[in-house]
């Protein structure tokens, strides 16, 4: 692919001891000439000025080329490394654009590295989980994805498919072989044996979207009975103000932690109560608009009391595909003992908030709902790569269905075999429509 020439600053915006200004295009040596004077020798540093178009110097650092096809986007890719000040960042970005450069859309540079072959669609896609890592463990499974561990799982089922196929496209060239000769080369047993590897990819899958997305969790319930001290218990800071006042808590309070890796989106809101505050009254509107976009929400109740008529009420109004755990706290105060037990329709943990008595039963609570478990090989996923991968398993095990049979059709089986690897070159972006393309690459940091 070749294009027009493309800058932007790659560094974040701010302060900082350097700044790097990433240039990508055809035939960049011009370009560099004229910026500073000098033709670079390919993947060395070269100390230059980087000159106006007057010839005085914007600043001094580093100039690095890499010609093409040996750069990150496959084209020409000057990197300008100088001083990180916002201003002489904008003044260098400003003369390259005079130079005949336009400024790059947001995600670019990864797009031109997709479409020149340099990386897959996962691989582009981990450069942006990578930088939007919130956990250690996120970030290490970014690293697998971007090093080609996803695709190369992906490729793997790929290939075995593309097997399956040639013996069935063989079949229906040859039908006098039929059914006698899929079985002779044991084509129903890599049938069993792909639904079984894709099904492990699809689990590894799955615990990296956990670890890229995380789980959003909604302290819920009346006012006073211990919410902000729940989540600044979990938080490990004082991010909520506690009093004994009901109504302390206005609006929504968010703070991310972790456990074993994965990040914990937590929100406090508001009391749900009828109140004639018109502040409380719009804090409480908005406490339900964060529950209806949660994954899990948190129902507390005074462990002295117990669910009381209005805490049935606002389990009512829950949406149902919303998993619940209902929380007494207070237990410091109640005399009950910190336990996990089950409840109609719902699961409950008894903590003291306040001196942290049962805390791990709800985060281990937590992990189970989100359906985590360890796994050292987990590769960072989105959850376009989960609907492929499902889409992948319901045409594999229709065409098991297929072949078991009385009577099979192989034209059905192979028409599976063949929705099944669309569905899997989705994922690596083989079969990807333009509008998905710009869907994703416009999420990226500019510069990337």
């Amino acid at each position: 692919m070749k294009s027009d020439t493309i800058a932007a600053i790659a560094t974040a915006p701010g302060r900082g001891g350097v700044g790097v200004i990433r240039i990508s295009g055809s035939n960049l040596l011009p370009f560099s000439l004229a910026l500073t004077g000098k033709t670079p020798k390919p993947r060395y540093a070269t100390l230059a000025d980087f000159k106006a178009d007057d010839g005085t110097a914007i600043d001094s650092g580093l100039l690095l080329y890499f010609p093409d096809p040996h750069s990150f986007t496959g084209e020409d890719v000057l990197e300008l490394q100088g001083h990180g000040g916002p201003v002489v960042m904008q003044m260098l970005l400003a003369r390259c654009l005079d130079l005949g450069a336009r400024l790059a859309e947001p995600g670019e540079f990864s797009r031109r590295a997709f479409l020149n072959g340099k990386l897959d669609l996962t691989q582009a896609e981990a450069v942006a989980d990578l930088i939007d890592a919130a956990t250690t463990s996120a970030a290490r499974s970014a690293v697998r994805s971007l090093q080609g561990e996803f695709s190369k799982a992906i490729h793997g089922l790929t290939d075995e498919l593309i097997n399956l196929r040639m013996l069935v496209e063989a079949t229906l060239d040859f039908p006098e072989e039929d059914i006698d000769f899929l079985k002779a080369a044991n084509a129903f047993g890599r049938l069993e044996n792909l639904q079984i590897r894709l099904a492990e990819v699809f689990d590894r899958a799955g615990q990296g979207k956990l670890l890229q997305a995380g789980l959003h969790v909604v302290l819920a319930g009346q006012p006073n009975v211990g919410k902000s001290s729940l989540l600044n218990r979990l938080a490990g800071d004082d991010l909520a103000i506690v009093t004994p006042i009901a109504g302390t808590t206005r609006d929504a309070l968010r703070s991310t932690i972790q456990i074993e890796g994965i990040p914990l989106h937590i929100i406090d809101t508001a009391g749900l109560r009828e109140t004639e505050d018109e502040v409380e009254k719009i804090g409480i509107e908005r406490s339900w608009r964060e529950i209806e976009r949660s994954d899990v929400v948190l129902l507390l109740v005074d462990a002295r009391s117990g669910v009381s008529a209005a805490d049935r009420e606002i389990l009512e109004r829950l949406p149902e595909r919303l998993q619940r755990i209902t929380v007494y706290n207070k237990i410091d105060l109640s005399g009950a003992q910190a336990e996990r037990h089950d409840e109609p329709e719902t699961t409950a943990i008894s903590l003291s908030a306040r001196s942290g008595e049962g805390i791990e039963l709800l985060r281990q609570e937590l992990l189970r709902i989100a359906g985590w478990h360890q796994a050292e090989d987990v590769f960072i996923a989105r959850e376009r790569h989960l609907r492929a991968l499902a889409t992948a398993q319901e045409h594999i095990a229709a065409a098991r269905s297929v072949v078991e049979s009385a009577l099979p059709a192989l034209e059905l089986f192979a028409e599976e075999l063949r929705l099944a690897q669309h569905a899997l070159g989705e994922i690596t972006g083989e079969f990807t429509a333009d509008d998905l393309l710009g869907v994703i690459f416009s999420r990226f940091c500019i510069g990337k």
